[in-house]
Order: structure tokens, then C-alpha cells, then sequence
């Protein structure tokens, strides 16, 4: 199997190129930074302009190409003078991508967000819903990028996940541990539920999910329970051995962001073990390997 794999200067393209190596499989890494630290062939690919991604995936000649890169940074999005850039990265760059696949008749992988629903109420979000009703610009961004794969392929997975953290990039748990460095106390909001999702346990089942013809929306993030940012915030100081304070507040009482972020971001993740595939560790397991890696 040949993958090529967009964003790989981020955390999960990263980890997605290491896991395709392990397996002996070949992987053509892309973003749009001039280089990254590789040992494996890469392009420079500003997904924006479909005429680069035309040529640089019609050279690779891959089974799969799993497209991880993306505008992330969610406030950054509500901002007027980015609307169009995030629009053009997240939906026509995603198009690009998916018209490229349909010439080549070959599968694509598309990560997205449970911040594609309204993150109200209690109940865990289902892959197969289609209530969606997203809070921000981001969200909306990275719903348009579903519909367009899944409106120019047949051979597609659209993966949710949610409270990412990776090796390779910033995110919530290296904040924290900074943070609590400095910080005799920490303040954390306690009414925002979800799961996190280890790179390197989703890359696994990225590379599993490319084996197959399983197609379809799918959730991933680890096991291990539905918790809150302070809950997360108390394990992760607990595991870091750090003596922090950590104190619950509200969303309201932390001060409102830019974007709305979502209350409910719980994702039912009973398709992947209904279709075969082996869910991510727990959470807790997941921290516990990801701490000996950063400290």
C-alpha cells in the first residue's frame, strides 16, 4: 500500500508517516512549509492551489491519501480577514484533494471535528448523524470539508475526533504542564465533557482503517470515560508528578473566547469495534506513555 499524507509537519501527519514506515508500507509526506525532518520522500503542497495537488498526488500514485492538514486554530478562525483563508484550507483544499482521488479512483481519509455538531445536551454524538448545527467558523469549515468528500467519493472515512495532543506540535497538555511550572494554581473549565485522542493511537487505526474498504463516518478518540478539561488538567499533573492547584470554573466564568466552543463533545465510538476495528487504549494509558515522552 502507498499513502500520501498532507499536514505531516503537524502532530498526526507526523505520527501517520511513522506508523506507515513501521508497517513497511510506503508514505509520501506534504505541507506547505518548505521542509520538515524526514527520513521519507516530501513535497511542498499548498492544498489551496489545485493545480499543485493535481500533480503532486497524480506522481505519488497512492492507494490512499489521508489528509490531515488543516486550519486548526478555532478563535484565529472568527477573525474577518481569516474567514477566507480558513474557507480555502479547509473546504477547497479538502475538495482539491477529494477531485484528485476520484481521477485516481483512490481512497481518502478526511479527519474532522466534533465541533461539526452543536456540542449541546449530554448525549455521545453518533458518526452517523446528521444533526449538524456547528457553533463557529471553524466548525463550519472542517462540516463543509465532510460534505465535499463525501459528495465527490465513494471510497471515503471521515474520522471525528476531538482534544488532540501529539508529539510533534503544540497542544492542551504541554500548555498545562507549562503553565503549572509557573502557576501555583491553575483555573480550568469543569462543564466542557469530551475524551481526548492520542495521535499515535489514532495514526494505528488510520493505517488500519486504509488496509480496508470499510467506508463511512467514524469516531476515534481513546477510551477511558467522558471527562471534563479540569478533570483531564488534575490527571495530567497527578501523572506528571507536579503539586499544581487545579480549580474548577464554568465556561462563563473563565471568560467567553472568541469561538464558541462546544459543552457536549462526547463521540460514540461503538462503530469502529462494530466494524472490526480495535478501539484507541484509555485515555489514562494514552497520558501515561505520552508524559514519558515529553518529560
Amino acid at each position: 500500500m502507498k499513502a500520501f499524507v498532507t499536514g505531516v509537519g503537524g502532530q498526526l501527519g507526523h505520527d501517520v508517516m511513522d506508523e506507515l514506515a513501521k508497517r513497511g508500507y510506503e508514505g509520501v509526506g506534504s505541507d506547505i512549509l518548505e521542509s520538515v525532518p524526514t527520513d521519507y520522500p516530501y513535497v511542498q503542497l499548498d492544498i489551496t492551489d489545485a493545480e499543485a495537488v493535481e500533480k503532486a498526488i497524480s506522481e505519488a500514485k497512492p492507494d490512499v491519501v489521508v489528509h490531515c492538514a488543516a486550519w486548526t486554530a478555532v478563535d484565529a478562525a472568527e477573525d474577518e480577514e481569516n474567514k477566507p483563508r480558513v474557507k480555502a484550507i479547509n473546504v477547497d483544499g479538502t475538495q482539491n484533494i477529494a477531485n484528485v482521488c476520484r481521477k485516481l479512483d483512490c481512497k481518502m481519509i478526511y479527519i474532522s471535528t466534533d465541533y461539526v455538531f452543536n456540542g449541546q445536551g449530554t448525549e455521545p454524538w453518533q458518526p452517523d448523524c446528521k444533526d449538524y448545527a456547528p457553533q463557529n467558523v471553524y466548525g463550519q469549515s472542517k462540516l463543509d470539508g465532510e460534505l465535499a468528500v463525501a459528495n465527490t467519493l465513494d471510497k471515503y472515512f471521515i474520522v471525528r475526533i476531538a482534544w488532540v495532543f501529539g508529539v510533534n506540535g503544540k497542544n492542551f497538555i504541554k500548555t498545562m504542564i507549562n503553565v503549572g511550572k509557573t502557576h501555583d494554581e491553575v483555573r480550568v473549565v469543569s462543564d466542557q465533557i469530551g475524551t481526548p485522542t492520542y495521535t499515535l493511537d489514532l495514526a494505528r487505526l488510520l493505517v488500519d482503517m486504509a488496509e480496508t474498504e470499510k467506508y463511512g463516518y467514524y469516531h476515534a478518540t481513546n477510551e477511558g470515560g467522558y471527562i471534563s478539561w479540569y478533570d483531564f488538567t488534575v490527571e495530567i499533573y497527578r501523572q506528571a508528578g507536579m503539586s499544581t492547584k487545579v480549580t474548577p470554573v464554568t465556561t462563563a466564568e473563565y471568560g467567553l473566547s472568541k469561538a464558541a466552543r462546544p459543552f457536549n463533545s462526547r463521540l460514540d465510538k461503538s462503530k469502529l469495534a462494530e466494524n472490526g476495528f480495535k478501539p484507541l487504549p484509555t485515555w489514562q494509558d494514552a497520558l501515561s506513555r505520552y508524559i514519558k515522552e515529553i518529560l
